[in-house]
């Protein structure tokens, strides 16, 4: 139980790999708030969670839009009013080419993968700050370092991303709050709606991979920082 009494906050918790991820640190003592805009999704996993002997709530949110994470936060403080470990989870991707791309499509990516993260992050800063300590995981991929055809909306939203989070890490280390980015590249989920075969799921990591390397990232003593992590195939052939 190395995280017991630790309050977390995980986005984007309904399945994939922020499922995985809200599991990991409920099952090392930690409560666990489950966010995302699916609330069967969320109470699935809540129940999975409570099975295993673990603590977590529910409460479904919306992180592109303002109101619901305000509504997210102030459930946090009316509840425990701290928080310790924010994993920044939730995503979008939507792939096509720049010429066929629809306006629609690339604001949600924006509005979710950009503007979401921040709308959280700010608010869970206004808690870790004044206990000087905590730690933000931020969800990236290999997509925010590299660029191939039809990524350019979502490769452009973890770009930004990246940049966020070294200037966020800069910022907040004097509150002895750690940043960390974690960047996947393939994960089998159905991340883009479409489902990973067989073959391949056996030859790239797991949610429960990913969820694991958050787990040790947050597990490192916190006079040290382990600021960005690379997670890729070993032999994706």
């Amino acid at each position: 139980m190395k995280l017991k009494g630790q309050i977390g906050l995980v986005t984007g918790a309904g399945r994939g790999i922020g499922r995985a991820i809200a599991k990991t640190l409920a099952a090392e003592g930690a409560t666990v708030f489950l966010a995302s805009r699916t609330l069967l999704e969320l109470q699935n996993v809540q129940r999975e969670i409570q099975e295993q002997g673990g603590s977590a709530v529910v409460v479904p949110s919306d992180i592109s839009r303002e109101d619901d994470v305000d509504g997210l936060f102030g459930e946090i403080r009316r509840v425990h009013n701290r928080l310790d470990i924010v994993v920044n989870n939730a995503g979008i991707g939507t792939f096509a080419p720049v010429r066929a791309m629809k306006i629609a499509d690339f604001d949600a990516m924006w509005n979710l993968n950009v503007r979401g993260l921040f709308l959280v992050t700010r608010q869970a800063l206004q808690l870790m700050e004044p206990q000087r300590n905590g730690i933000i995981v931020n969800i990236s991929s290999l997509a925010g370092k590299n660029a191939f055809v039809n990524g350019a909306g979502y490769a452009s939203t973890k770009w930004a991303l990246m940049g966020f989070s070294k200037c966020l890490m800069l910022e907040e280390r004097e509150f002895g709050i750690r940043v960390v980015t974690i960047c996947p590249g393939s994960v089998d989920t159905t991340f883009g709606e479409t489902q990973t075969d067989a073959a391949r799921a056996a030859k790239i990591p797991s949610p429960q991979d990913i969820a694991d390397v958050v787990l040790s990232a947050i597990m490192i003593h916190p006079r040290a920082m382990v600021s960005e992590i690379d997670i890729r195939p070993t032999n994706p052939k």
